[in-house]
């Protein structure tokens, strides 16, 4: 099935429309839930850096309680308290819909909401020196190790004619 990504409560508008993009590049549904840090209308948005609006899907939710009471599935939870790293679970589930779920950047994703998912917690390993990374770049990380256990479906693993074509290097 599928999967999708999750932005609980984003705060900056770069972060965001790097993740739109990461989204459009890879076919996969983003989710927004409510309250957002910035505007989200075509002005804004273009000035966020997202220049393939026209190719992401995403939905925004007034709050988490709805939209998780509208998507039953398989949930990862992306937070600096996981307990195991995104290879170590299985994306790879063939009856449900799949959710990366990543949090605030400021506070990340809350106690009471992760308590109930305790299992279902992912951290990327790193060193005590560096609280966290940028939201994007997790995202970046965590998308494309759910698309390698499944085969990067649906995705080119050349250059598409459509742009420069796979033989790009072997041209004068």
């Amino acid at each position: 099935m599928a999967l999708h990504v999750v932005l609980y409560q984003p705060e900056i508008p770069q972060n965001t429309g790097n993740v739109m993009r990461t989204c459009a590049a890879t076919g996969t549904r983003l989710h927004l839930i409510e309250p957002l840090g910035f505007k989200l209308d075509p002005k804004h948005i273009k000035r966020y850096g997202v220049n393939y609006l026209e190719h992401v899907e995403y939905d925004v939710w007034k709050d988490w309680e709805t939209f998780h009471a509208a998507h039953p599935g398989v949930y990862a939870f992306f937070t600096r308290y996981g307990t195991k790293s995104p290879d170590a679970f299985d994306f790879t589930v063939p009856a449900a819909d799949v959710y990366l779920v990543f949090g605030r950047e400021s506070t990340g994703l809350p106690k009471d909401l992760l308590r109930g998912f305790r299992d279902f917690c992912l951290r990327l390993p790193m060193n005590d020196h560096v609280r966290s990374l940028n939201l994007s770049n997790v995202v970046c990380v965590g998308l494309y190790e759910a698309l390698r256990q499944r085969g990067y479906p649906g995705l080119s693993q050349t250059e598409p004619e459509t742009l420069k074509g796979a033989d790009w290097l072997d041209r004068d």
